[in-house]
């Protein structure tokens, strides 16, 4: 027997290093060419790491949650005869969104509290307590009922009555209010995988850029037509929603606004404007947020984008979605959508310098011009949009004047389908 030591394979996109999320074999299993071993996670995805070689598995390096660096010892494998091995041996690899494991957690057991006994009555309910004033007789009906004599609050002198627990039935039957719930065990959960990942991304973010939001209300109501109309004749291509259109107008403003679709690598105290729109689209999935990226959105059309909408979401959901198409944004637009609420100040996809957030769309009267000199209050479709910038690339006036740009081509939605 030789012993193969199956280094951490180089994923690419210069990774340094990995988190170990899932091991799938432990020391004496025996492992297959090509079986999955284990699920590391580097960056915003997770990646399987076969086997490439047959044998039994002798040694692992590292737990859950701990982190591996690129050419250091993953696992040992015993296999049959000599084997040379060499520093670059690698694994083939698949990039996909796991799950996280759920932890196991042991239920708690409640701990029971003994009253002292009363000398009228031996035996009580063990969650009354004995320092309570009652009667036996009213001791023994609050124990028949399960009441817990300590929570019911005596009329006069102290001393506890049937009119008293007549009154605690009453308020917690309905004629007051029921507690909301009972409490459960807590959880102690270990943040590992996408969430650890979420987490340091977020931290880093907040802790490295001054963020500033700019918030602005836009009549969608004229949109909001067209896109109805162009649902109603588009045939067999994709629904539209009201994103492909946003994205489209973003696109069109940003080559007078470079300053929003840049990157800005603080370390070097270089900023990139991007000529492409490599659009991140902020994605809510069980295992938390992913941000698949939409590449050259400014070549799109709407129903491309659409499209190209629907399945990077569908894969970030089900797991399928590939390492390149969860890096190189150079711009993220994140939307709650029917949860969107009033108006948002979304976190910054570091290193990029900008996010935007549409919010809500709601509906509401408004003073609108009738043609002859006055106005009139007619129901209009109403959304803000918010965007947040990193302050020490983007001017608070330059941020404004996009939004304001945008507004213009939000209301006069003809605009977005010509040249």
């Amino acid at each position: 027997m030789a012993k193969f030591t199956f280094n951490m394979p180089d994923v690419g996109e210069g990774v340094a290093e990995a988190e170990i999320v899932e091991w799938h074999v432990k020391p004496g299993d025996r492992v297959e060419e090509d079986q999955h071993l284990v699920d590391v996670m580097t960056d915003k995805a997770t990646i399987d790491i076969e086997s490439p070689v047959t044998g039994t598995v002798s040694e692992v390096s590292g737990d859950v949650g701990d982190t591996i660096a690129v050419g250091s010892m993953l696992l040992v494998i015993e296999i049959e005869g000599e084997v040379e091995i060499s520093a670059g041996d690698e694994a083939p690899v698949e990039v996909e969104a796991q799950p996280e494991p759920e932890p196991e957690t042991e239920p708690v057991a409640e701990e029971e509290v003994m009253p002292e006994p009363v000398a009228a009555e031996k035996s009580v309910s063990a969650k009354t307590s004995a320092k309570v004033l009652a009667t036996p007789a009213v001791r023994k009906r609050a124990k028949e009922l399960g009441i817990d004599l300590s929570e019911v609050k005596p009329a006069e002198d102290g001393r506890i009555r049937h009119a008293d627990l007549d009154a605690f039935l009453s308020y917690n039957a309905g004629g007051g209010f029921a507690p909301a719930g009972k409490a459960r065990a807590d959880e102690e959960i270990k943040v590992i995988g996408l969430r650890k990942r979420i987490a340091q991304n977020m931290a880093a973010s907040k802790r490295n850029i001054p963020h500033f939001s700019y918030v602005e209300e836009m009549d969608v109501t004229e949109l909001e037509k067209m896109r109805a109309d162009l649902n109603a004749n588009r045939g067999s291509k994709p629904k539209l929603t009201m994103l492909p259109l946003l994205i489209t107008a973003i696109c069109k403003l940003l080559p007078q606004y470079p300053m929003i679709n840049a990157r800005y690598d603080d370390e070097g105290g270089v900023v990139t404007r991007h000529g492409g729109v490599h659009l991140g689209m902020a994605t809510q999935t069980d295992n938390g947020l992913m941000v698949p990226v939409i590449r050259d959105a400014q070549s799109r059309n709407l129903w491309q984008l659409a499209a190209e909408i629907t399945r990077l979401a569908g894969a970030a959901r089900d797991g399928s979605a590939k390492s390149d198409e969860l890096s190189g944004s150079t711009l993220t637009i994140t939307s709650l959508g029917p949860l969107g609420g009033v108006a948002t100040t979304p976190v910054i996809n570091r290193p990029e310098v900008a996010i935007i957030g549409p919010n809500r769309i709601v509906e509401r009267p408004m003073f609108v011009a009738d043609g002859m000199g006055g106005e009139r209050i007619e129901k209009r479709k109403l959304m803000n949009i918010s965007i947040s910038c990193d302050h020490r690339v983007v001017d608070g006036y330059d941020a404004a004047s996009f939004i304001q740009e945008l507004k213009k081509l939000v209301e006069t939605p003809v605009l977005l389908l010509g040249e």
